[in-house]
């Protein structure tokens, strides 16, 4: 079955919304509690997962990156995990940007353009541009953005099932 790899652009572009209205809403939280912006992104579901800033980073790293290699674009450069909170929200406008200047001309016919990728250490899959973006990257994008609602829920911060699939609409 064939999808229209580009309907993924809108996807990832209301992902992006979604982090962007839980960053606000845990800062909020963040300050009522008398916390700071850095303490907020360091906060974790578990002492041994990522913390809020790096699900911050990947949403925003994957969001751009994965588009750009099923359209046979450059990588845009990734962002760091050391940003702060108003280094995540410009990088979220920056990827929604970037998201925005891609047509679905860039994306046609290139379903079954082999893809070789490395992920994490030593694995290099080839597969289809259409499997990693419909399987690998959004299913990595809702894993993160959903740790990130997680850790967020956490530690108290008033948010619900609606701020984490709708927000971004």
């Amino acid at each position: 079955m064939t999808v229209c790899l580009y309907t993924f652009v809108d996807l990832f572009s209301r992902q992006l919304g979604t982090l962007d209205s839980l960053l606000a809403k845990g800062a909020e939280h963040a300050k009522a509690q008398g916390v700071s912006d850095s303490d907020m992104l360091d906060w974790r579901l578990i002492e041994d997962m990522q913390p809020l800033r790096f699900q911050a980073m990947v949403v925003c790293n994957f969001s751009r990156q994965w588009p750009a290699r099923v359209a046979g674009l450059p990588l845009p450069p990734e962002i760091g995990v050391d940003l702060d909170l108003a280094g995540f929200k410009a990088a979220i406008a920056d990827a929604k940007s970037y998201l925005a200047a891609l047509t679905p001309e860039q994306f046609a016919g290139r379903d079954d353009v082999p893809l070789t990728v490395m992920i994490g250490t030593g694995m290099e899959p080839t597969l289809p541009a259409s499997q990693w973006l419909t399987v690998f990257a959004t299913t990595n994008l809702y894993f993160h953005l959903s740790t990130a609602y997680g850790i967020l829920r956490s530690k108290g911060v008033q948010i619900g099932k609606i701020d984490l699939f709708a927000s971004g609409l």
